[in-house]
């Protein structure tokens, strides 16, 4: 499986809508399609007009696999970049936090 970014903008209207698409996201990926795809983490971000976005990382066969995903969980998925490398400078943050407590 390939590294991928994929940007979900203005997805959802609030943090419950993501919620529930994450808990669809999840299972559909763990259940139906852990041969093609493997949810990492992702990002929320805050977007201009008021709406929750989000930058997710996934491994994937292929970029057919990612939009199959977002389709069964009824997502956007069709802006996606193949990771080519990851310059690391500092830990992630999040995990610290996580691994401290």
């Amino acid at each position: 499986m390939e590294l991928y970014v994929i940007r979900r903008p203005s997805a959802w209207a609030n943090l419950s809508e993501l919620e529930a698409a994450g808990a669809k996201s999840a299972r559909i990926g763990n259940e139906q399609m852990s041969d093609r795809v493997r949810w990492i983490r992702s990002y929320v971000v805050h977007e201009a007009d008021g709406r929750i976005g989000t930058f997710c990382i996934y491994e994937a066969r292929d970029g057919d696999s990612i939009r199959e995903h977002a389709r069964r969980v009824g997502m956007p998925g069709e802006e996606f970049y193949k990771v080519g490398t990851t310059v690391v400078v500092r830990a992630d943050p999040i995990q610290q936090t996580a691994a401290a407590e």
